[in-house]
């Protein structure tokens, strides 16, 4: 398995880029809005009513080719629920990597772990895990909501589907697939010690912040131990969407991703969003050498600063830049799943180098799959064109630099999160701790 940007090739295209102002590409092919799951904060939850739809696969080879032409070195295949179309999915894979596609990802609400008392269970999950061992796929992810089986559960309406996946994982683990757990950040993550927390519209109220700030951070350490005991290597933290942005002009978010929702089971005020940030900073760096987590700890610091001081702490969002989505209903291209607005047509007709890549300056949510990545490479973009502005952004705020520094560190001892590998917890450990707060 290559790593990233091993061999010469790589390094020379990676620094091409990023003299254009660019960086590595990533496309998000939302294959079909079908889905199987009942889960409250989401929009194509199997009981929500609206017209289904799923792309035709000549259109996704379409799409593969151009990505591929075009240089882009990830693609992740989402859905609704990819795995209702595994023979499908497992076609797209291996096709993304014979066209050149190094980092391909998927995942699953976990429907296929449920009932794992069922006959012939195990023989179906290995199955599939060499069906997947068999692609490119470099990351495949479980969604986990909470850390009480019976709150998630209920929450997807999969019996058992616990006990399933702790019954997987040594399965995947031997045919050398390492999936992550994917945490959806919602009120439920702690059981009872989050869910009966109240939504607070306000920065002020002290008590009530607070209360959620030690609840929140308790429930992230009873999580990570949670996925940790049930085998799991590595973790990724879905920031909440729910969407209330408004720009100055009244313009704002248009989603056409519906892995949304106005549920108050994620809706959070901007108090709120502040201290989760915060407390899954401080309880990611805990459990760093622990388990592999995706979360940079710069992007968590810029997010909580973003919040607090309603600045621009944070760097803006890729999307539309380097980064796009594809709608699974119009067969479309966006800047991100959430600014349906901007309907950028075919993905094979767009010149994205037509784009403009300088006045883009989008903060309006917090889609961890662009706004991470979008962190991790801001500084490195800035020393290459705004030298001058890198500086005062270090010497204004040398505690966001330091926690960058040590992301870097973080993700080589990771060999930048291969869910082929097994983790490295040496290397981990010795890449050191670093909190902000």
């Amino acid at each position: 398995m290559i790593k990233p940007y091993e061999n010469f090739n790589q390094i020379v295209a990676l620094f091409s880029d990023l003299r254009c102002n660019r960086i590595p590409g990533q496309l998000v092919i939302q294959l079909t809005d079908r889905c199987n799951a009942f889960c409250p904060q989401c929009g194509m939850r199997v009981t929500k009513k609206f017209k289904r739809s799923t792309l035709s696969a000549d259109n996704v080879k379409r799409i593969i080719d151009t990505a591929a032409q075009k240089g882009v070195n990830v693609v992740s295949f989402t859905g609704g629920e990819p795995f209702l179309f595994l023979d499908q999915l497992v076609m797209f894979i291996k096709y993304a990597g014979e066209a050149g596609i190094e980092y391909i990802r998927t995942g699953t609400n976990g429907f296929m772990f449920a009932n794992p008392g069922s006959a012939h269970f195990e023989s179906r999950v290995k199955k599939v895990a060499e069906t997947l061992a068999g692609t490119p796929l470099r990351n495949f992810w479980i969604s986990i909501d909470s850390a009480v089986p019976s709150v998630h559960e209920q929450m997807r309406g999969l019996p058992d589907v616990i006990a399933g996946i702790e019954k997987a994982l040594p399965i995947f683990h031997e045919q050398g697939i390492y999936p992550s757990a994917n945490l959806g950040i919602n009120r439920n993550v702690g059981g009872n010690m989050t869910k009966g927390l109240r939504v607070n519209a306000t920065l002020e109220d002290d008590d009530h912040l607070g209360s959620f700030y030690i609840a929140f951070k308790k429930a992230f350490r009873k999580f990570y131990c949670f996925v940790i005991k049930l085998g799991f290597t590595m973790v990724n933290s879905c920031y909440p969407m729910s969407i209330d942005h408004k720009k100055k002009d009244g313009s704002g978010l248009s989603p056409v991703y519906a892995a949304n929702s106005n549920s108050s089971i994620v809706s959070f005020s901007a108090g709120e969003k502040a201290l989760l940030f915060k407390a899954l900073l401080e309880t990611t760096t805990e459990f760093r050498s622990q388990i592999r987590l995706f979360s940079p700890g710069s992007s968590l610091y810029a997010l909580y600063r973003q919040y607090v001081y309603d600045t621009n702490a944070s760097y803006p969002c890729r999307g539309g830049i380097d980064f796009f989505f594809i709608d699974a209903k119009d067969g479309n291209t966006y800047p991100c799943g959430y600014r349906g607005n901007e309907n950028f047509g075919r993905y094979w007709d767009m010149d994205t180098n037509a784009l403009d890549r300088i006045i883009n300056d989008c903060r309006l949510c917090n889609w961890e799959c662009f706004r991470d990545p979008s962190e991790l490479f801001g500084p490195i973009l800035n020393a290459l064109h705004q030298p001058v502005d890198l500086m005062r952004k270090f010497f204004r705020d040398t505690k966001y630099f330091k926690l960058w520094f040590n992301d870097i560190r973080y993700y080589l001892a990771c060999d930048f999160f291969n869910g082929r590998l097994p983790p490295d917890f040496n290397r981990m450990g010795m890449s050191g701790k670093n909190s902000a707060f």
